[in-house]
């Protein structure tokens, strides 16, 4: 009985204590520095990030958000999904198409995520736990920047301190958008600087590749991340997985992507906290 008590008493403590975590959210920060923002109307209209994070939590999670669309459109909003669950939200709107070409939109995803690295601990988050994900469009970003490791090379981060690369539905080949740029047919295949197959490493942090199912996904975006998959596991990646949704299109996949993103964020945080000795 007294155990039964005990155990009750934890899961009261422990209840209460969740549902007493508080959030911020502040909407529409510049992730470039003032220097370049004010030369180009553009950046400094369009290169913002809504930041939501926990108050009163210390050493939380932090995951990036980049939003799809085709790299032509698409809104910057955080996922409900994702809030309320003790972790920081990063969404960050970018440079699109026409306006701009290759690589324009991959340099301001890796300026958003360098303003995270340079200030999650500001406000109390872990820069051991930075987590990158996004839908489709969003999902090829983060790819990019975390495999192609020149673009946070310029503000001195080192990509393989992302603590994982969780993508929805990302494009494994060169982005069809960056391949019309460059007059190339919608669905002729291209690996090149601009493609995250490019890019595959053995050292490269945790990967989970989430897609719909290969039925139903976007023209090959299954088979493409299947691809990327086994090349990692092909040049010894430790920790790589490939996640298939059956019966979810391109669209529909991001919901029940939600819950498995979280999911590995937890355990992948759980493993790093105990590594560095994070409390």
């Amino acid at each position: 009985m007294l155990r039964k008590h005990l155990s009750l008493i934890l899961i009261l403590v422990f209840a209460i204590s969740f549902a007493q975590t508080e959030y911020k959210t502040e909407n529409n920060i510049s992730y470039y520095p003032e220097n370049i923002s004010e030369k180009d109307a553009y950046i400094n209209s369009q290169c913002k990030l809504n930041f939501y994070y926990p108050t009163n939590v210390k050493n939380f999670s932090t995951v990036i958000w980049f939003h799809g669309g085709g790299l032509t459109g698409g809104s910057n909003e955080l996922p409900k999904e994702l809030l309320n669950e003790n972790i920081a939200v990063v969404s960050v709107e970018y440079r699109l198409a026409p306006k701009v070409k290759a690589p324009a939109y991959i340099e301001d995803a890796a300026a958003a995520t360098a303003w995270v690295f340079e200030n999650i601990e500001k406000y109390g988050g872990n820069k051991n736990l930075i987590f990158q994900s996004g839908h489709s469009a969003g999902g090829y970003l983060g790819m990019m920047i975390t495999l192609d490791k020149k673009y946070l090379q310029k503000y001195k981060i080192d990509a393989n301190d992302i603590a994982g690369l969780i993508p929805f539905s990302g494009q494994a080949i060169t982005h069809f958008q960056i391949r019309k740029e460059k007059g190339i047919a919608e669905l002729q295949p291209t690996i090149d600087e601009y493609a995250p197959l490019f890019h595959v490493r053995k050292d490269a942090p945790p990967i989970v590749l989430i897609t719909g199912d290969r039925n139903l996904e976007l023209f090959g975006r299954y088979e493409e991340n299947a691809y990327l998959a086994r090349m990692l596991e092909l040049v010894k990646h430790p920790s790589v997985k490939l996640l298939e949704e059956d019966g979810f299109d391109h669209v529909s996949m991001a919901k029940p992507g939600f819950p498995l993103l979280l999911k590995e964020i937890r355990e992948l945080s759980k493993k790093i906290k105990t590594q560095k000795n994070i409390k």
